[in-house]
């Protein structure tokens, strides 16, 4: 494709759909690291494919918009518009979040109050007896808890907040961010080895779930199912959602 900016220019002024078709296939890889990325977090409960097709409308939105005269760097807007793409189709399946949403703050409850009593990680059976359901109950209960922390109102507003809108951070804020930054750094350090090395991996190696999956030989669904449990005790620990907006 010849030089870029003229491209976005034409594109700009004509919005040819021939211009258009030729951007989205130049940057469909995008669609892809991103679907990868939010994949860890969903497991086996939607398929990749949906999480692409999903992101295709993100970044069809974020070429229509584009502004190459505002000097932003197309792949970073893009990923935030397709991101938010797919999290907005997420949020429109049927989760029921009110009621799972309680299931999940009576979980994280029982999980600070079995870690408080027993001095360490409680396992899917203790949780389980605590709370009267099955094993397998919980496990589902785990990985549902990622999905609605990714699709929480709080985390879809910071991902789709237009990059060129945004404000300087008063000091107190930059304190807080920090402050909660080294709180978080802290409970990931007390994680359990697997849990740490997963949470690692994902969020400061920036690997994929499937590359995690290869790097340890473990299966891309207990992968996801670690790393879920981990951010169930994260969670807990921080007593807030301030977690999903800084991972």
């Amino acid at each position: 494709m010849e030089n870029l900016d003229a491209v976005w220019k034409t594109y700009g002024e004509t919005k040819d759909p021939q211009i258009r078709e030729d951007l989205i296939l130049k940057y469909a890889y995008l669609v892809k690291q991103v679907a990868s990325s939010l994949g860890i977090y969903l497991g086996t409960q939607v398929e990749f494919d949906d999480l692409v097709g999903y992101g295709i409308f993100g970044l069809i939105d974020a070429i229509d918009k584009f502004d190459v005269t505002k000097g932003i760097k197309f792949e970073t807007y893009a990923s935030l518009r397709i991101r938010g793409a797919i999290i907005d189709s997420l949020r429109d399946l049927d989760w029921t979040p009110r009621v799972l949403r309680q299931r999940i703050k009576d979980l994280e409850k029982i999980y600070i109050k079995l870690e408080a009593k027993l001095g360490r990680f409680p396992t899917y059976e203790e949780i389980a007896l605590e709370l009267d359901i099955t094993v397998a109950e919980v496990c589902d209960l785990i990985s549902k808890s990622a999905t609605v922390a990714l699709v929480s109102f709080e985390d879809y507003v910071e991902q789709n907040r237009d990059i060129a809108d945004t404000t300087h951070e008063t000091p107190e804020a930059i304190f807080d961010t920090k402050a909660t930054k080294q709180i978080l750094s802290d409970i990931i350090q007390n994680l359990p080895e697997r849990e740490r090395l997963i949470i690692t991996l994902h969020y400061f190696e920036n690997l994929t779930l499937r590359e995690i999956s290869k790097t340890l030989g473990i299966s891309e669904g207990r992968i996801s199912q670690i790393h879920n449990n981990a951010l169930l005790a994260m969670r807990a620990k921080m007593g807030d959602d301030r977690i999903d907006m800084y991972l």
